[in-house]
């Protein structure tokens, strides 16, 4: 991430909030996530459902269905925080597929008509989805075939949320003339979630949670389970002075004098999340200038605040 340029000074008082990382471990809970392994069979409702039951708590949500035999990258948010999640929806999405064609053909042909598929293209979503079957435009952003053995062919693909990769084999093969259909596919990014260190199974999960109750050992639960803040770091940032978070609580959008630092590469019309000095998530918004245009401003709002994840009074009242 790029370093954030300064617009103004500001000192936060350390009697109000913490850092994301020190909240205590039933709000470190409530207001988590957790980056899950999905493993083949059941749905995306059913691992829901499994961490709601394996946690205790009352609610869950993930970020973007996965079929029952597809696995990888699951983020599920915790009570508070699946809110938050719902952010992950139109991410950027990272696949490794394993294709099966239905006739052998040359592996030029194959590379040329991934080269084809690459960029825009048209989808209509599967009859069994989740929704409406109407001609949309997906971005593939890049393929890079990994290996093809005759009629397999193993590639990695990186594309818009809501890319359904299973129609993008069938697809394929249509172009190619011979019949083509996913064989495997296991999902590996998921906006800011990867396979890293920080993706755990549902395993993990249960004993971390035992470890928790049983031993009083809270390690292995904050290994798991991360800050809602995680869910949204692909986005830019705008850092925010201690007097301008409880405005935004209350459903104030942000104005340029409540503004500190910002990322440098901010777009006007961007969604972009919206933290303290500490850290934490206040909000998610929209700008409606660029960077440059918010660090040369002295007066105006400057993100049309759209979602906030802060519970008021977090910060002290200092406004009228």
């Amino acid at each position: 991430m790029a370093e954030l340029l300064i617009k103004s000074e500001g000192e936060t008082d350390p009697n109000y909030g913490c850092d994301p990382n020190n909240r205590p471990i039933e709000e470190h809970i409530n207001t988590g996530v957790v980056n899950l392994d999905k493993p083949m069979g059941p749905t995306s409702h059913e691992v829901d459902a499994w961490v709601k039951r394996i946690l205790d708590v009352e609610k869950t949500g993930h970020g973007g269905t996965l079929d029952p035999k597809v696995t990888g990258v699951l983020p599920i948010g915790i009570n508070r925080s699946t809110r938050v999640i719902q952010m992950l929806l139109g991410s950027p999405k990272e696949y490794v597929c394993l294709m099966r064609l239905h006739e052998s053909i040359s592996e030029d042909s194959i590379r040329n008509i991934l080269q084809e598929f690459t960029g825009k293209i048209f989808q209509t979503p599967p009859i069994k989805s989740a929704v409406k079957r109407e001609l949309r435009v997906r971005t593939i952003y890049d393929v890079n075939i990994l290996e093809i053995d005759d009629k397999d062919v193993l590639f990695r693909i990186n594309c818009e949320g809501g890319t359904y990769i299973r129609k993008y084999c069938h697809d394929i093969g249509e172009a190619l003339g011979i019949g083509a259909h996913m064989a495997e596919l296991r999902r590996t990014k998921s906006g800011p979630f990867t396979e890293d260190e920080t993706l755990k199974t549902l395993q993990d999960l249960t004993d971390a949670y035992h470890y928790l109750k049983h031993d009083g050992d809270e390690k292995p639960i904050r290994e798991c389970i991360l800050p809602m803040e995680s869910a949204v770091t692909h986005l830019n940032q705008i850092v925010v002075r201690d007097s301008a978070v409880d405005a935004i609580c209350h459903g104030a959008d942000l104005a340029t004098n409540g503004i500190l630092e910002l990322s440098p590469d901010i777009k006007s019309g961007e969604t972009v999340r919206v933290l303290t000095q500490k850290g934490e998530l206040v909000g998610a918004g929209e700008t409606v200038e660029t960077t440059e245009g918010i660090l040369r401003s002295d007066k105006g709002i400057m993100v049309n605040i759209k979602k906030v994840f802060m519970l008021p009074e977090t910060y002290p009242k200092m406004w009228k």
